[in-house]
C-alpha cells in the first residue's frame, strides 16, 4: 500500500492527462459520426429527388470560402518570413545552449549556424516572393447569384 500512496502527488496529473486525450478522442468521433450522418441525409435527399440547401447557412458558407481564398492568396511572404525568424532563434538557441551547456563551442557553432543560416534562407525568401506568385491557385467560379456585375439588358 505504501507503493500507491507514494504516487499519490502524480495521480491527479495523469488522471487529468488521460481524461483529457480521452474528451478530445470522444468529441472527435462524435463530431465524425455527426458529419456522416449529415451526409447521409444529403445522399438521401438526392436519391429521392429533392435538392438539399447547400449548407445550413449560405452566407456563413461564402464568407468562409472568400476568407479561404484570400488566405490561399498571397500569404506565402509573412510564413515564411516568421519560419525564417524562428528558425534563426532556434539556431542561435541552439548555440547558446550547446556553447555554454554543453562545453562545445565549435560543434554549436556548427549546428547553431547551420540551422540559422537556414532561417535566413527563409527570412530572405519571403523578401522576394510577392502575392499570387505562385501560379497554382485554384481560382473560385463565381456563384451564379452572385450581383457583383449588372445583368445584362436585354431588348
Amino acid at each position: 500500500m505504501d507503493g500507491f500512496w507514494a504516487l499519490g502527488p502524480f495521480l491527479i496529473p495523469i488522471v487529468a492527462i488521460v481524461g483529457g486525450i480521452l474528451a478530445g478522442i470522444v468529441a472527435t468521433v462524435t463530431r465524425g459520426r455527426v458529419r456522416e450522418l449529415e451526409i447521409r441525409e444529403r445522399i438521401a435527399m438526392i436519391e429521392r429527388g429533392m435538392v438539399p440547401p447547400p449548407e445550413q447557412d449560405p452566407e456563413e458558407f461564402d464568407r468562409r470560402m472568400r476568407s479561404m481564398q484570400q488566405f490561399q492568396r498571397g500569404h506565402v511572404a509573412p510564413r515564411h518570413r516568421s519560419a525564417g525568424v524562428i528558425l534563426m532563434a532556434i539556431g542561435a538557441g541552439m548555440y547558446v545552449l550547446m556553447a555554454y551547456a554543453g562545453g562545445v563551442p565549435q560543434q554549436a557553432l556548427g549546428i547553431g549556424g547551420f540551422i540559422a543560416i537556414l532561417g535566413l534562407g527563409f527570412f530572405v525568401n519571403s523578401l522576394f516572393s510577392r502575392p499570387g506568385q505562385d501560379g497554382n491557385q485554384p481560382s473560385m467560379p463565381a456563384r451564379p447569384d452572385d450581383h457583383s456585375t449588372p445583368p445584362a439588358s436585354g431588348s
